[in-house]
């Protein structure tokens, strides 16, 4: 198995650290509002990534934080006239609900930043003992230009960015050694949540939190880093500064990073009226559509996001998804239990396919070969499976797709339409529980008609619904 490695700018074969063991850290969400779709991008590809890893029979711990302090759930707190930990409780709950629509697995462990502040604080202490880090009047930087290997994973060179004034903090410039050196642990600010320190009360910096959760929950050395490529420079590039420098060892082996995601061929932007958060294409499609077009593409690619694609992939994903029923159907009406011999050779067939899928997986996770496997598998079982076809090679052919498709987190299990009455029944129970200001009940089944497809819409003459 071969994938790219930012790092060294090519694909490498795979080996892990301790054999049938990866250890994986991807970068979470600020949560501060609902997660948008290039959020999405990331979770979908790299839980892709690592159920495949689990498919060719590896143990993987998936660690994937969520940052729950940060300036821009501070200022939508300080908005709401709420606490920080308020903001960010709110919207986890919600971000989980959305990872759930999407079908992306639960972490092996989800840190928050806010539960590892001690360790942070040690790891910024052992960084000062080392003489990589400095505090001036409560803040701690770091000495960037004392860390050699600075700029390997960006590819980018301390002078250059020194005679390109590019800084990596725009505040505090008198009081740093260099302009480039970076926050490790800032001062309490009034009104901002703070925790005690060496250096006075204050909270961390955002690189240094995810070198501390990495450690804790994956060990000083970890097989693969993975996020969006906005992360490489300079999250991703302090994280290794920090890491190497405090453990004396190379941090991660492979670097893996998702492209970024276009709308309408136009970066997103809440300026340009372009930006989508994931709970609000769930009122138009199944999150599993979402899913299924971000896996349309080579996660290195930019993906251009558009109503006609999501589209495209909606048709897609019925395809599959209809071919699985039909099988389903056809086991309930079989005559014939054990394949005959033409059978077989049928059915023999299908390693082919299964073969095709595992090569594109094998190309550095290329899902957009996979998916072509997997609609190849379709074109097959619909070709060849009929009312005269076996249970057994009906089964067969079912449970290859089963397995091929939970690879790729798509369910081909179609969700049991409701009537129209049980809509009505469901909608009027919603109304009497938000007249009760019960919203969380009213949420939850909001939620629950999403899931079975049916997409509500309020208005002044009541609520209208409709079939997705």
């Amino acid at each position: 198995m071969k994938l790219y490695n930012t790092m060294s700018k090519k694909k490498e074969e795979f080996v892990p650290l301790e054999k049938g063991r990866v250890k994986m850290y991807v970068c979470g969400p600020t949560v501060y509002n609902f997660i948008h779709i290039g959020n999405a991008r990331p979770m979908i590809v790299f839980d892709t990534a690592r159920r495949y890893f689990e498919y060719k029979g590896y143990d993987v711990n998936f660690v994937s934080n969520f940052t729950d302090v940060d300036d821009k759930i501070i200022k939508k707190a300080i908005e709401e006239g709420v606490t920080a930990d308020e903001i960010s409780k709110r919207y986890i709950e919600e971000c989980k609900k959305d990872m759930e629509g999407m079908n992306v697995k639960p972490a092996t462990t989800h840190p928050l930043a806010t539960e590892e502040i001690g360790g942070m604080i040690e790891l910024i202490q052992t960084l000062i003992d080392k003489g990589f880090a400095y505090e001036k009047n409560g803040t701690v930087y770091y000495r960037t230009r004392k860390f050699e290997d600075y700029g390997k994973l960006s590819h980018k060179n301390l002078d250059d960015l020194r005679s390109g004034n590019r800084s990596l903090l725009v505040t505090g410039e008198d009081e740093k050694e260099d302009p480039l050196d970076f926050v490790l642990w800032k001062p309490k600010k009034e009104g901002e949540p703070a925790w005690e320190s060496p250096w006075g009360e204050g909270r961390p910096g955002w690189h240094i939190e995810c070198s501390e959760m990495s450690k804790k929950y994956l060990g000083e050395q970890i097989d693969i880093h993975a996020g969006g490529e906005d992360l490489i420079f300079p999250h991703h590039e302090n994280e290794i500064a920090q890491s190497e420098a405090a453990n004396g060892k190379e941090f991660a082996k492979y670097w893996l990073h998702n492209g970024f995601l276009n709308i309408d061929n136009r970066k997103m932007s809440k300026s340009l009226g372009n930006f989508f958060t994931v709970r609000e294409i769930s009122g138009k499609y199944d999150l599993q559509v979402l899913r299924f077009f971000m896996l349309s593409a080579h996660y290195r690619s930019p993906l251009n996001f558009s109503a006609e694609l999501m589209e495209a992939a909606k048709s897609g994903l019925d395809r599959i998804v209809t071919a699985a029923e039909n099988l389903r159907f056809l086991l309930k009406n079989a005559q014939a239990e054990d394949m005959n011999e033409s059978e077989k050779d049928a059915f023999a067939k299908t390693r082919e396919y299964v073969e095709n899928f595992e090569k594109a997986m094998d190309d550095d996770l290329n899902t957009a070969d996979a998916v072509a496997a997997v609609f190849e598998l379709v074109k097959y079982a619909n070709t060849t499976a009929d009312g005269e076809s076996s249970r057994e090679y009906l089964q067969g052919i079912l449970d290859v797709l089963v397995k091929l498709t939970d690879v790729l987190g798509i369910i081909v299990e179609k969700k049991e339409e409701l009537l129209d009455a049980d809509i009505e029944a469901l909608i009027a129970e919603r109304q009497a529980a938000r007249k009760e200001k019960n919203f969380a009940k009213a949420d939850e089944i909001r939620n629950e008609l999403l899931e079975r497809g049916i997409i509500l819409k309020d208005t002044r003459e009541g609520v209208q619904w409709k079939r997705a």
